[in-house]
């Protein structure tokens, strides 16, 4: 698949985790690398770290300068990243999103410049690793493992994100679409306002599961306010923290959940428990 990232789909993610899967079976491979475009990368990252079953390292690697330009990243983010998956002291990492010589973790990692070719951080959660002079430094383990079995269909899962003013509208919209599940990224510690507590009560009352995500970079969603549309509030009527995993891997994550034969709203709460650094 050769397309512009912003193109990419939750099913090509989900053909290439096939694909991977099958790769890393035969025993004369020893890891993938992954080129992909960085604006979509840490979410196929992610997807691909909830399906890969392997413990053979995979890593996402792209660049942020094109080859015309004065300096370009790309040669060596491919070389780092062949040599990550070579050294030993990678083991373990799981999926990986290896540029500029920073190795993060699928699970907390973010794009957070535009241009800048230091652009994947994982904030307070830190780096997995640095490649340096064709070693790698090994400085956290993988943070956690979940894994999911390969639906042959994925549900129609949509975030929204609330902002002031939301008279949750679209949130009854989805719920009008069909949506098998929702992803709301609120405020704060993961707050919304009457209005938008109301529509998710409405879809929580036909059954449809809601995550409740923060638009805050760091710091996740915790139950610390009770009032109407606290995130206590929400939580007691039914729907989902999202802990410390942002609202575009919330809704990959669910979205495998949503497509397993055992799915239950019970099952999902272990899936997003708050991580303490």
């Amino acid at each position: 698949c050769n397309i512009d990232s912003s193109h990419m789909t939750p099913e090509i993610w989900r053909k290439l985790a096939l694909k991977v899967n099958e790769l890393l079976a035969d025993p004369e491979v020893k890891g993938v690398v992954i080129t992909h475009g960085t604006d979509t990368m840490a979410e196929g990252a992610f997807f691909l770290e909830l399906t890969v079953t392997s413990k053979k390292p995979v890593v996402f690697v792209g660049a942020m300068r094109n080859a015309s330009d004065l300096s370009p990243d790309g040669p060596a983010n491919i070389m780092n990243a062949v040599i990550q998956v070579c050294s030993p002291e990678s083991a373990g990492w799981g999926v990986t999103v290896s540029l500029n010589n920073y190795i993060n973790s699928a699970w907390y990692v973010k794009k957070t410049e535009s241009t800048n070719p230091q652009t994947f951080v994982s904030g307070p959660h830190g780096y997995l690793g640095y490649v340096l002079m064709g070693k790698v430094q090994r400085n956290n383990d993988q943070p956690r493992v979940l894994k999911f079995p390969i639906p042959d269909k994925l549900p129609r899962v949509i975030p929204l994100s609330t902002f002031a003013g939301d008279d949750g509208s679209l949130i009854r919209c989805a719920i009008a679409e069909g949506a098998k599940g929702l992803v709301i990224e609120g405020v704060g510690s993961g707050n919304v306002n009457p209005d938008v507590a109301g529509a998710i009560k409405e879809a929580l009352s036909k059954k449809i599961p809601v995550i409740i995500t923060t638009r805050v970079e760091w710091g996740g969603v915790v139950p610390a306010y009770g009032d109407v549309g606290g995130g206590e509030y929400l939580q007691k009527m039914g729907a989902v923290l999202g802990g410390q995993i942002d609202t575009f891997k919330a809704h990959l994550l669910l979205m495998l959940a949503v497509a397993q034969n055992d799915f239950s709203v019970e099952k999902l709460k272990t899936y997003f428990v708050y991580d303490i650094d």
